[in-house]
């Protein structure tokens, strides 16, 4: 693994922004702007590299939906935070039926260097996003500079045929609608539902558009409906489960969920067992249940522990449902210890590996079950947040 600094495209504002990323720049609390698509530098792996890690990916996906069998055998959904029984229920049960449910994809998001083994860090099975970026304008720039290269990168077939394959799972004669949250300012949101609605299409799906805010609710039929009027029967929503759960319509949501099978109801994708994975507690239960893994990092959820120790590593503490690396705090040895205002986890710190002074992550995505791409995304600091940085990255 190496980072290298290259002369960007002249124009790679304007290519990137035509190939679906129209979020190039990011805005700083100095009202400046600067690139988020960053193709100032990129970074190469060995083929060997990618294999390793294709590897690890997927042995952490079959860890984690251990642990998720774990969680609903031994009722431990308190400890996720999901203290409402009928959502517990429902979350139960979507996973028992799971095999009726599409699931479409996910993003684990790894500290790797090159040297050790890779760690994981957390694992976004909800709503992902970095998606457009990873599977569409990385790839494009490769062609462009790189042309004779390789990458870890067959997000786009692989998301076509999970909806090929899925299809059958679908409410028949009804359209698969993909619903994004109008609060969306940067265009992000809009761009990963318009993409994914992009890959259902040429998987011969029908589909409509909505935002979150324009699904209606029909007080005659019990039903939710489009802005048409017609029965939202499968949604694929970037919206998080936890917000829709807890939303002023969310015990609809509940009472018309179909979880394998029903009838007048709205199949959700992702499905509601995706928030056993989506929770940081899920760092803590996986160390429990695969103590001493070499790709885990020592998590907790009743308090730091021994990280803590004057002689520790220090350690990281997360909320259970922060996104975008909100309410994180970084504890290095010694430091004073953590006064959190809602329940976290608490991991080993890791500090990100340091290439020439920017902080790298690595999301390696999953669709199904299988691991098809990679994203690279940089920051200055320990926590990667909304001021990170994407780059590209090829195989030597």
């Amino acid at each position: 693994m190496h980072r290298h600094t290259i002369e960007p495209r002249p124009d790679w504002q304007t290519i990137v922004e035509a190939q679906g990323l129209i979020y190039p720049l990011t805005r700083y609390p100095d009202d400046s702007l600067r690139p988020y698509w960053d193709e100032s530098a990129y970074y190469s792996f060995s083929a060997a590299e990618i294999e390793s890690l294709e590897e690890v990916v997927e042995e952490l996906h079959g860890m984690c939906l251990a642990a998720a069998e774990h969680i609903v055998t031994h009722e431990r959904f308190a400890d996720l935070g999901i203290t409402d029984p009928r959502l517990a229920a429902r979350v139960a049960e979507a996973w028992r039926r799971r095999a009726e449910l599409p699931s479409l994809y996910g993003r684990f998001d790894l500290r790797y260097d090159g040297t050790g083994p890779a760690k994981m860090l957390e694992y976004n099975a909800d709503t992902p996003t970095s998606l457009v970026e990873a599977a569409s304008p990385q790839w494009f720039w490769m062609e462009d500079r790189f042309p004779a290269a390789d990458q870890w990168n067959s997000l786009h077939e692989r998301l076509v045929d999970a909806w090929k394959r899925q299809a059958a799972l679908l409410p028949p004669g009804a359209p698969l609608h993909f619903a994004h949250s109008a609060a969306d300012e940067l265009g992000e949101d809009l761009m990963t539902v318009a993409y994914l609605r992009e890959t259902a299409e040429q998987a011969g799906l029908t589909t409509e558009a909505i935002s979150v805010e324009e699904i209606g609710w029909d007080r005659l039929s019990g039903r939710f409906v489009d802005q048409r009027l017609r029965f939202v029967r499968a949604c694929f929503k970037l919206y998080p489960w936890e917000w829709l759960a807890a939303d002023a319509f969310g015990p609809y949501v509940l009472d018309t969920l179909d979880n394998g099978g029903a009838t007048g109801t709205t199949l959700w994708i992702e499905p509601a067992w995706k928030m056993l994975l989506s929770n940081k507690a899920l760092l803590a239960i996986l160390w429990e249940l695969f103590p001493g893994h070499p790709h885990l990092l020592p998590a907790y959820l009743d308090g730091p522990r021994q990280l803590a120790a004057p002689d520790g590593p220090g350690y990281v503490a997360k909320p259970l449902l922060g996104r975008e690396g909100a309410g994180v705090t970084v504890h290095p040895p010694g430091s004073a210890p953590a006064q959190p205002e809602e329940p976290c986890c608490y991991q080993e710190l890791a500090p990100l590996p340091d290439f020439d002074g920017n902080r790298v992550v690595l999301g390696a995505w999953v669709v199904e079950e299988e691991a098809a791409g990679l994203g690279i995304r940089e920051s200055a600091g320990l926590v990667t947040d909304g001021y990170a940085r994407f780059l590209p990255h090829l195989i030597r």
